[in-house]
């Protein structure tokens, strides 16, 4: 099991969590509205620093995340807008 971590900007949620989906990936939080700071600059949903970006946490099956993993690069690699993509791999070492 692993916790895949993932940040963009908030306007792609809905795609995301679809990709999430057709990969059967059923326990996750997401943090739809969060201010963060990327390539771009700073996102903090104001005039000065428009823009939020989103927080998705899943748990992953190890035998699902390659797949999961080049869905989400398809998706990055689609258009320009979508490159603030982040996914980060953590290992699950105990879960209750």
């Amino acid at each position: 099991m692993k916790l895949l971590h993932l940040t963009f900007h908030f306007e792609f949620l809905d795609a995301v969590e679809r990709i999430l989906d057709r990969h059967g990936v059923e326990n996750f939080v997401r943090h739809p509205m969060v201010d963060g700071r990327d390539r771009d600059g700073k996102h903090y949903g104001t005039q000065v620093f428009p823009g939020n970006s989103a927080l998705v946490q899943a748990q992953v099956e190890d035998e699902r995340l390659d797949a999961l993993l080049e869905d989400l690069k398809r998706f990055r690699d689609l258009k320009v807008a979508h490159h603030h993509i982040e996914a980060l791999v953590l290992p699950v070492e105990r879960r209750l």
